[in-house]
């Protein structure tokens, strides 16, 4: 299910429908995750000039794509322009104006914080920090959650997102993020709508004591 939500969301990317935060999370997911370059590419390709009438579909055949895809010569391309180097990739640091260094970080939580970027068309949008082990308090949500994982990592019920990794979330999932061990885990986040903290009265107050 996790792989056909990705496949979509990169079709809409592709048609070019995504609003500009989810359009911004997408190009990082990307320049993190090069190999996912190659589903776009053939779905460019598809859609031509009729890329305006285009119908975000899932892949009927994922895995038999990439592997077209990646055993196929690879077109000649024009030389990346020379960009400052950062941790952040380009697509995010451009949105932003600043890099990781420069985020004006607020404790939210022992052990958990955010910058929040305000609502942008109709979307919550924010980064976010968890120190390492750290558990964000389970909840659900009203609509979807994109997650982009940009250092660390975290585990929740649905599997386990390192760097690049694009979590999904929606009001059918209720989850309990759980940061790796080692280094903070550290993401971008857009929201639909608000969070409903979830579980039992003394694991919530656990969770937001941490």
């Amino acid at each position: 299910m996790v792989a056909n939500q990705i496949d979509t969301l990169l079709a809409n990317y592709v048609a070019g429908v995504l609003p500009t935060p989810v359009r911004v999370l997408v190009e990082s997911h990307l320049q993190l995750k090069p190999g996912n370059r190659a589903i776009t590419d053939v779905l460019e390709n598809m859609a031509g000039e009729a890329l305006d009438d285009f119908e975000a579909e899932e892949l009927s055949d994922r895995n038999a794509l990439l592997k077209s895809v990646l055993s196929s010569s690879a077109p000649a391309v024009a030389a990346p322009r020379e960009r400052q180097a950062g941790v952040f990739p380009p697509a995010l640091r451009d949105y932003l104006g600043f890099d990781l260094d420069r985020v004006p970080w607020k404790t939210r939580l022992p052990g958990y914080r955010s910058h929040d970027l305000g609502e942008v068309d109709g979307l919550h949008v924010s980064l976010f920090s968890f120190r390492p082990n750290r558990v964000v308090p389970a909840h659900t949500h009203s609509g979807t959650e994109l997650s982009l994982v940009l250092g660390g990592g975290f585990s929740d019920e649905l599997g386990h997102y390192a760097a690049g990794d694009i979590s999904i979330a929606d009001a059918e999932v209720d989850h309990r993020p759980v940061a790796d061990p080692g280094e903070p885990c550290i993401g971008f986040q857009v929201i639909e709508g608000p969070l409903k903290l979830t579980g039992p009265f003394v694991q919530r107050l656990r969770d937001l004591i941490g």
